[in-house]
């Protein structure tokens, strides 16, 4: 399994790059939501990657982050119909973020928007995702809308990876905000989930 590419970009298109590693050109299918990300040409890159091996090809789809990779496996392993090119086209077409709202929101008209998914696609989108994605998703997408500050969105961080590890919305963030009165502005994300673990236990 390859999991990740470290070398450099030769050619971005916005479907597909190029990228040499110890002299070996490999080819990889990207998303728009990666593309938009890439350092120019010539520059390093590290690629996450999914290897799909097929019998008459092995090929390799990258992404510049852990969220879109999580979300085109999420796809191609859960959702029955959906192959490699649509979840190419889910990332494509609308953020990691909006597409965990759209889920947890059983917004089908967006989800129908994207190029390559019709009602039907969408409506099993959200039954065979919804529990995967649940309130974490309505959440995470909220706060998006809300364009938080620095500061508020460190609290909302900690939020997100209490719902994550079971805790309820409003639980988690009470917790949040009382581990902040106590350790103080300056805590990190990872003190503010840490101290609510451990009163939590």
């Amino acid at each position: 399994m390859i999991t990740f590419l470290h070398g450099k970009l030769v050619e971005a298109l916005p479907t597909q790059v190029i990228v040499s590693v110890n002299g070996i050109g490999y080819e990889v299918l990207i998303p728009l939501s990666s593309f938009d990300k890439l350092p120019q040409p010539g520059q390093e890159i590290r690629l996450l990657t999914h290897l799909a091996v097929r019998e008459d090809a092995h090929i390799l789809y990258g992404f510049m982050t852990s969220a879109e990779r999580e979300l085109f496996r999420m796809l191609v392993n859960t959702v029955s119909g959906i192959g490699p090119k649509i979840a190419l086209n889910v990332l494509s077409g609308i953020s990691v973020t909006a597409f965990r709202g759209a889920v947890a929101n059983s917004d089908i008209k967006a989800l129908s928007q994207i190029s390559g998914v019709g009602k039907k696609t969408a409506e099993r989108i959200v039954v065979e995702l919804k529990d995967k994605i649940g309130a974490v998703g309505a959440w995470e997408a909220s706060s998006a809308q809300r364009g938080l500050s620095p500061e508020d969105q460190k609290i909302n961080d900690a939020v997100l990876a209490l719902m994550a590890l079971g805790f309820k919305q409003i639980e988690a963030h009470d917790a949040v905000r009382k581990a902040q009165t106590t350790l103080g502005l300056d805590a990190t994300i990872e003190d503010l989930v840490r101290a609510c673990l451990k009163k939590a236990a």
